[in-house]
């Protein structure tokens, strides 16, 4: 088995809770992940500070636009100090072919992840916005959309892997949210795994956050899920 990172999502409503929690967590993880929700409300100055820490950024925007906008996006973003970003596979080939350009023009180290079928997101729900496809057909199509586009990586819920790993392990890498530990809730996760089987099933990258951020002990929950992840590659 593949080795699997630990990323924190770090979806808190406040700086100072989350700068609570990245003390709490010095020297146990690598990866922060900054969603919208902290973007939005903080800004590119939020980045650089959590970099400033010592951290690795996955920045999870979902840009869809049109292609011209979207690679715009990208030049302006690459002057950040982050190491992933993510684009929605829905915008198209085209759209997701000139955020590769652009990024590879002025940050070549920079991962662009597409994302397909979020995992809030189950065969009705895909069905009311006009999907004819069961998640895992809808998955696979952008899956190889994303692929033939030049992205490096994808965003893909534990459960596709089984298919997707197989398929596309040599050309893409995979990041998998919607984990949640032996005994967690779900809350509003439809397809989710365990660290260890995210791993097992070809995942680079795991994205945990309310099991940790939730925690009493959040420097606990993110040893425990490391030592998994260890086990699992030993």
């Amino acid at each position: 088995m593949q080795p699997c990172k630990l990323i924190l999502a770090l979806d808190l409503s406040s700086r100072q809770s989350a700068r609570h929690l990245l003390g709490q967590l010095d020297g146990e993880l690598r990866w922060v992940k900054v969603g919208l929700q902290m973007f939005t409300a903080h800004g590119p100055e939020w980045v650089r500070e959590i970099a400033e820490l010592g951290y690795r950024i996955f920045l999870d925007l979902k840009l869809h636009d049109i292609p011209h906008t979207v690679a715009k996006s990208v030049q302006s973003l690459c002057h950040l100090p982050i190491d992933m970003l993510t684009l929605h596979s829905s915008g198209g080939e085209e759209m997701l072919a000139a955020a590769e350009k652009a990024k590879r023009e002025l940050n070549p180290d920079l991962l662009l992840l597409g994302v397909t079928v979020l995992t809030s997101m189950n065969a009705a729900q895909l069905n009311r916005i006009g999907v004819g496809n069961t998640p895992e057909e809808q998955v696979a199509n952008l899956a190889a959309l994303t692929r033939d586009a030049g992205i490096g990586g994808l965003v893909c819920s534990g459960r596709d892997l089984v298919s997707l790993a197989p398929r596309f392990g040599r050309s893409l890498q995979f990041v998998t949210p919607g984990i949640r530990p032996a005994g967690s809730s779900a809350h509003d996760q439809k397809r989710v795994v365990t660290p260890r089987r995210a791993a097992e099933l070809g995942s680079h990258y795991i994205v945990v956050g309310r099991p940790i951020h939730q925690a009493h002990y959040p420097r606990g929950v993110v040893r425990t899920i490391n030592r998994e992840l260890a086990l699992g590659d030993s």
